[in-house]
């Protein structure tokens, strides 16, 4: 398992609409919300899953970094700020010690090409299947495809492949 785990607004989202995010502590242990992740999803900015993500980090199953973040050694073009503090967090971890908990394609990319390891929320549900965790992943890529949050066709058959449920 990575030494650090770091999450960024989209899985949050994501696992907060299918109810996944008591299931972080049990993947991962301790998973970081860089502070300008928790400005992007905390309530009054209008994302989806605002009062689960809230309760959340209440209850400690997201915690929000409080050290000092990094100065960038390098610039990571294309990223919004999320992801960027994501990612410079990662880095300064150091190769093959952080896990990044990311959907956006750009960041995924800048992060293979940083050596950094990285899961979507796709991932999340399928390591929640396979732990025990649910009992089905098919009903909760329904729940999020009848939202506007976007995983790919294939990615979905992926998953549910590897957890049994193709």
């Amino acid at each position: 398992m990575a030494r650090l785990v770091l999450i960024d607004a989209s899985p949050l989202i994501g696992l907060a609409m299918v109810d996944g995010l008591a299931w972080l502590p049990a993947l991962f242990g301790t998973v970081w919300v860089p502070p300008t992740v928790e400005r992007e999803v905390l309530p009054g900015v209008g994302a989806p899953g605002e009062a689960e993500i809230a309760r959340a980090l209440r209850r400690k199953q997201v915690r929000v970094w409080k050290k000092a973040i990094p100065a960038p050694q390098m610039p990571l073009p294309d990223l919004d700020a999320g992801e960027t503090e994501c990612l410079h967090l990662a880095i300064a971890a150091g190769p093959q010690q952080a896990l990044v908990l990311m959907d956006e394609r750009a960041g995924r990319a800048v992060a293979a090409e940083r050596g950094v390891l990285v899961a979507g929320t796709a991932a999340l549900i399928g390591m929640a299947k396979k732990r025990g965790l649910i009992e089905a992943a098919k009903p909760l890529f329904a729940r999020l495809h009848g939202s506007d949050f976007r995983i790919s066709a294939a990615v979905i058959r992926h998953v549910l492949q590897d957890a049994g449920e193709a």
